[in-house]
């Protein structure tokens, strides 16, 4: 057995355990320096604070992951959907594509707290204005990569498909949307980092309460109370949706790139 060989399961295991590794010494560095400082704690709850606060009462806390993990999915989806489709728009002519592509700049520089007013103004509070929330955020990433992937696509094929007549449908269909694959990849997986972001900046704003309440929704509640504890609570769980949604995206990805390699070969 080569060292090669020896080396590999050594290296996924020190790679799976890596950010374990980092997340006890956090947790730790966590509680040290609350007692160390003595800090407060509606300032700073302990871990062990944390972990009794969501042991008291779990159901409301999965249910607001739930409510909010469904809103993310669905805006990333919508995101990508939007962001494909702008993007192959754009990318039919150079005309479109200067005069409209700085208009959908204005989803990356405007921050989202400036707007979401707006959003409520327009899709009412609840999950509509949630959505479009986290498409605002998300969108941009997916336009970007999709138009610079098409952009890119073999000038040679092109000519090919454009002597056989091929429709314009056809064409974007079997040639450019394929060949933009990596680049599209790369903006999903922006996106995805993306969308629980926009998601619970939406819920701060449009979230609805009652026994399904959002995460966003359950922090803002907490805070007003001075519960530290239940937003720290409320807070990994969003990160953990966020993770939860990364990985599943970038497992997607995976698949997507795996066809295409198969497919250039």
């Amino acid at each position: 057995m080569s060292s090669e060989s020896v080396d590999r399961p050594r290296s996924g295991l020190i790679d799976a355990l890596a950010p374990a590794v980092v997340v006890v010494l956090a947790v730790l560095a966590w509680a040290a320096a609350k007692e160390l400082f003595g800090i407060q704690d509606y300032q700073l709850p302990s871990p062990l604070g944390v972990a009794r606060a969501f042991c008291a009462d779990p159901e409301p806390f999965l249910r607001g992951c739930a409510e909010t993990a469904g809103s993310a999915a669905l805006g990333f989806v919508l995101a990508v959907a939007i962001g494909v489709v702008v993007a192959s728009a754009l990318s039919l002519s150079r005309t479109i594509e200067r005069s409209v592509y700085p208009l959908t700049l204005l989803f990356q520089m405007v921050p989202l707290v400036a707007i979401a007013p707006l959003l409520v103004v327009w899709f009412g509070y609840g999950r509509p204005a949630i959505l479009a929330s986290t498409v605002v955020v998300a969108v941009f990433p997916v336009i970007a990569s999709t138009l610079s992937g098409l952009r890119r696509t073999d000038r040679g094929l092109a000519e090919l498909f454009a002597t056989l007549a091929a429709p314009r449908f056809s064409t974007w269909w079997l040639l450019a949307l394929p060949s933009a694959v990596p680049s599209i990849v790369t903006g999903l997986r922006i996106a995805a980092g993306l969308a629980t972001i926009g998601t619970i900046t939406g819920e701060f704003l449009a979230g609805v309460g009652g026994e399904n309440a959002p995460l966003g929704i359950q922090i803002t509640t907490a805070l007003k109370s001075f519960q530290t504890d239940r937003v720290f609570v409320c807070v990994l769980l969003a990160a953990l949706v966020g993770f939860a949604l990364f990985f599943a995206v970038s497992l997607v990805s995976r698949l997507l790139l795996a066809r295409w390699m198969q497919r250039s070969d």
